[in-house]
């Protein structure tokens, strides 16, 4: 299935669902408590660091659909995209700066096949929050492949910001 396929069968949903390789995926369940308050506060957070430093950045939050190329629509938990023209006022066209995935079940795709994904398509930095071990991955793609592990009562810097901001996920629960 193509993208614009992809898009005209959602087009009026707002359920969480992604298309990777073609193929439709479906979230397999609603995420707990614990995952919506850190989407939330982290959406947040991010909203105004950057309202106060001002610029083109902008946080959104799933599900909002990001289409990488004609066959890759993803609904990262959280991200931010920093050029406007990549918002058409319905979805992203293009990587987003940062990508952000917290675990709720599948972490080994999280790991894998959306890490490959962001890599390649241009995903500057890429965060894996896992909850259930309180630990962040931070993937610094515009580094290379450089990714640091952070524990929850640790601040993690905000790459894409130059690490001028600085988010404890501990403070987000």
């Amino acid at each position: 299935m193509t993208a614009d396929e992809f898009l005209e069968m959602t087009d009026e949903t707002n359920l969480k669902q992604e298309l990777i390789d073609g193929v439709i995926i479906k979230a397999q369940a609603a995420p707990n408590e614990r995952h919506h308050d850190i989407a939330t506060e982290l959406f947040i957070k991010l909203r105004e660091f950057i309202k106060k430093k001002g610029g083109d950045c902008k946080p959104f939050i799933a599900p909002f659909d990001v289409v990488l190329d004609e066959h890759q629509v993803v609904q990262p938990d959280v991200f931010v995209v920093c050029d406007p023209s990549k918002r058409d006022g319905k979805r992203i066209n293009g990587a987003p700066d940062m990508t952000v995935k917290i675990v709720s079940s599948n972490i080994r795709d999280d790991m894998n096949r959306k890490l490959l994904l962001y890599r390649k398509y241009g995903v500057r930095e890429y965060w894996i929050i896992d909850p259930l071990h309180s630990t962040t991955f931070v993937y610094k793609f515009s580094e290379g492949d450089v990714y640091a592990v952070y524990e929850f009562d640790k601040p993690v810097p905000v790459g894409i910001f130059g690490g001028e901001l600085k988010i404890n996920i501990s403070e987000l629960i």
